[in-house]
């Protein structure tokens, strides 16, 4: 994992329209951020190279190389950048952008215009992920009052055990590994199969529905993102 401190974290923002780029830098700097900027993407990439940051933010449309190919080259890196959260800030609202967005390699997507609240929580929630990544693991997760062990193939909510079959809980376990981060019904898929499961396309939503109907009082922590995907509530 990266050396770079979460306790006093560094996010990279890459945006050619100077009006937003400084409206972004203003409002992380009062969270407390440590912030650098790029206005085209040669520049991005100089920075991503020679930088530790906690989080990029990232335009799609940029001069020279795209916020879509800074991307894919970040998610391509043989180091620990290469697990960098990336949160992509674009006009680009279309289902379809955001879905190949995220297959690229970026972790969340706010379309412009944008509220600063909204933005500065997806900041927050990219953010713990990028800190739960650096904790010791151990074969428990707990949301809330949901607990997931790993090892035991066990499932509980309120300490009431849940009974999941082997594909619902595999897409559990990859939400919940990927706490924070939108995933695809593509994504969810190449993270179960091959693994005992059997998941297709038109079925995410079937299992996704029966593993919400069995969490009970525990449901709300599977978020759906309309047009997209799924994520497990930070």
């Amino acid at each position: 994992m990266m050396d770079q401190s979460l306790n006093n974290p560094q996010v990279l923002v890459v945006e050619d329209e100077k009006d937003v780029r400084d409206l972004m830098l203003l409002h992380l700097n009062r969270e407390g951020l440590r912030t650098i900027e790029a206005e085209d993407g040669e520049s991005a990439i100089k920075l991503i190279q020679n930088n530790d940051n906690a989080l990029i933010i990232l335009d799609w449309m940029l001069p020279g190389v795209s916020g879509l190919e800074i991307c894919k080259r970040v998610r391509q890196l043989s180091d620990a950048k290469s697990q960098v959260p990336i949160l992509m800030v674009t006009a680009r609202a279309d289902a379809a952008d955001m879905v190949l967005g995220l297959e690229m390699g970026a972790d969340d997507y706010v379309t412009k215009p944008f509220e600063i609240s909204i933005f500065l929580a997806r900041v927050r929630a990219l953010l713990r992920r990028a800190k739960s990544l650096l904790e010791p693991k151990t074969n428990k997760q707990h949301i809330g009052n949901l607990t997931i062990n790993v090892d035991a193939h066990e499932v509980t909510c309120a300490s009431i055990k849940v009974d999941l079959t082997p594909s619902e809980f595999k897409l559990l376990s990859a939400l919940t590994e990927n706490r924070g981060r939108v995933l695809s019904r593509e994504n969810l898929i190449k993270l179960v199969q091959g693994q005992g499961v059997a998941v297709i396309d038109r079925t995410v939503d079937t299992h996704i529905f029966g593993l919400r109907k069995k969490l009970g009082d525990c449901a709300d922590v599977v978020e759906t993102i309309r047009g997209i995907g799924y994520r497990i509530r930070s």
